[in-house]
């Protein structure tokens, strides 16, 4: 079974719709998106700003629901079985404010731990194997506040993860880190995907989604226009496909070189 499946997809966004409004605007977030993502895959989501990134990865999680069409997660239906798709899929921001500064690692993953129904007899060994995936053990006893941009993007991962999920979402999660933060990152994403966590990442990085991703999709104005499996190629290459099939005279976001 497929970890995530999308079945003509639409999302309309709406605004206007007070009485003194002279007409309702619409904005057609999604257009028809059909695509499958297996278990243990990376995708990444590739497009310009506007172009249904962020809006496909709410719908995996429920924060939106679709207009018309059908997203299912590990079976399930997002809108009429939002509770138990719920219970699959973690989701880790760019910029994270849900931590406690002042405390500890430890202390803000119990916390989370409690608010996802974690029995608290299993909070020690949760946290300790959750940890280890994202290679953090080593800051679990460190206040939040005295961590690194890398740490602390390593740790919303954790947040996520505590719960066990088999499906990943992940909006670019390398932004604002260093070279080397940004290759850490990416050797544990393929750590978990190599544990058989499905993973779904939007980002606006090349080199991210060569290094990380096993597939790419590329969207423009809501609609899947292209997909790329990423193996064997270089950020240079997937750059000119991005180029060719967006018809963009720009790079979204400027690749760094980063030493192999």
């Amino acid at each position: 079974m497929d970890s995530v499946v999308f079945e003509n997809v639409h999302k309309i966004f709406r605004r206007g719709s007070l009485p003194f409004w002279r007409r309702r605007i619409e904005t057609h977030a999604l257009r028809g998106i059909s695509l499958t993502v297996s278990r243990g895959e990376v995708l990444g989501l590739l497009g310009p700003n506007g172009s249904g990134k962020s809006t496909t990865v709410k719908l995996i999680s429920t924060i939106l629901l679709p207009d018309d069409g059908r997203v299912q997660v590990a079976g399930y239906d997002t809108r009429n079985e939002g509770r138990r798709v719920r219970k699959y899929v973690g989701f880790a921001l760019a910029n994270e404010r849900s931590f406690f500064p002042r405390l500890t690692v430890r202390e803000n993953l119990e916390f989370f731990a409690a608010l996802e129904d974690v029995p608290r007899p299993e909070f020690a060994g949760r946290i300790e194997t959750t940890l280890c995936a994202v290679r953090l053990m080593e800051a679990v006893n460190k206040q939040v506040m005295k961590l690194s941009s890398g740490m602390y993007q390593r740790l919303g991962i954790a947040r996520a993860l505590i719960k066990r999920p088999s499906v990943l979402l992940l909006d670019e999660p390398s932004r604002s880190l260093d070279a080397a933060a940004c290759l850490e990152l990416w050797n544990v994403i393929r750590a978990m995907s190599a544990d058989g966590i499905t993973i779904v990442l939007a980002t606006h990085n090349f080199e991210e989604a060569t290094a990380a991703c096993d597939r790419v999709v590329l969207l423009r104005k809501g609609e899947l226009i292209n997909s790329r499996k990423t193996a064997r190629a270089n950020w240079r290459e997937l750059r000119e496909f991005y180029l060719e099939m967006t018809s963009e005279q720009t790079v979204p976001a400027l690749s760094m070189e980063v030493p192999a």
